[in-house]
């Protein structure tokens, strides 16, 4: 039995040691998919959101989420940074007050449950309080994970000028 498992090991460290060399050597090849992050040290991402349908948030807040857990983000040298701006109808998302929502209710729950997943991974958030004012939102209604600020566009305009990308979500 000794003398077969000789025999043996050596081919499967050869298949093993094969097998590693592919795998890392197309690595770089797997990380190829975004051109664009060639030379780019980390991914800071701000997205000013305005969509008030809480159907539409349950398909776009995994993409933003992809955002900063996608594979090609991550192994970046840095984490990525990601902040979400409440502008606009979206503020609509972001109260706990579910009067009028009707058929939705379930859907505006599910946005309510993605929130506090973007928090727990540390995706900065905040909502424009001159909307919560013009939508006529109650104050004390919005989500506590989500910081207030006066002017959404102040704070958008203030980490571009920090670098961070700017996505727009109508």
């Amino acid at each position: 039995m000794r003398t077969s498992a000789r025999r043996i090991f050596p081919r499967c460290s050869i298949l093993a040691l094969t097998f590693a060399l592919l795998l890392f050597g197309a690595a770089p090849l797997l990380g190829a998919e975004y051109a664009a992050l060639e030379g780019v040290d980390r991914l800071d991402t701000v997205v000013d959101y305005t969509n008030g349908s809480a159907k539409e948030a349950t398909l776009i807040f995994p993409a933003i989420r992809e955002i900063y857990q996608d594979k090609s983000v991550t192994s970046l040298k840095e984490e990525p940074r990601t902040v979400i701006i409440f502008h606009g109808e979206a503020v609509n998302l972001i109260t706990t007050d579910r009067k009028g929502k009707g058929k939705d209710h379930q859907a505006y729950e599910e946005v309510a449950k993605m929130i506090r997943q973007f928090k727990e991974e540390g995706v900065k958030m905040e909502v424009c309080m001159y909307a919560v004012k013009v939508m006529g939102v109650d104050p004390a209604t919005l989500m506590p994970e989500i910081d207030q600020v006066g002017n959404g566009f102040i704070a958008a305009a203030g980490y571009q000028a920090q670098g961070y990308s700017l996505i727009p979500v109508p």
